[in-house]
């Protein structure tokens, strides 16, 4: 029987598109093939209520249309995640933004989603240890660390697994975003 309830909603920071087909590549190289139901994604957000929808619409309008494509760095580094392995990233000013939209729903949002995240691409996950651990001595040192800049915020319903695109939000705007909110 399908579950009638309303989706939640998933955040994401857009990946420019080079950056975004070479993570991709790894994910379906690396991800157990019947559990891979989803493209390199960066989240920032795991799950906003669907009654917030038409709040959550504008407001991500509204960031996207103000700031400039958002600083980044892939470290060249790999996030151990247990059961997988993902990519390290750096961004200050994405962290920031997001700051912004968890501020802005103080109070609404999850338990996980009240915490700042360690930004990533995941590329493997739901293997054992030993398998997450073989990937990560494979990857390590195979490709350097290089700057790129997000390309705008998404948003996504989650349904049980595979996702379903609600908005793509490009940064076009001038303002740039540093740590401390500006």
């Amino acid at each position: 029987m399908a579950d009638s309830r309303p989706a939640p909603f998933i955040v994401t920071a857009e990946l420019p598109r080079d950056l975004f087909a070479w993570a991709d590549g790894l994910r379906r190289a690396h991800f157990p093939p019947e559990r891979n139901k989803l493209q390199a994604h960066v989240t920032l957000f795991h799950a906003f209520a669907p009654s917030l929808r038409d709040e959550l619409l504008p407001l991500l309008k509204a960031i996207a249309a103000r700031h400039a494509p958002v600083p980044a760095r892939l470290t060249g580094a790999l996030m151990p995640l247990g059961t997988g392995t993902a990519l390290a990233l750096e961004s200050p000013a994405m962290l920031c933004l997001r700051s912004m939209v968890a501020e802005h729903f103080h109070g609404a949002l999850t338990v996980q989603d009240q915490h700042e995240p360690r930004l990533h691409i995941t590329v493997q996950n739901k293997v054992e240890p030993a398998a997450a651990k073989a990937l990560q001595r494979q990857l390590s040192g195979t490709f350097p660390a290089r700057d790129f800049t997000f390309t705008g915020l998404g948003l996504h319903l989650y349904l049980g697994g595979p996702w379903e695109a609600a908005g793509i939000f490009p940064f076009r705007g001038k303002e740039m975003v540093d740590r401390a909110g500006r």
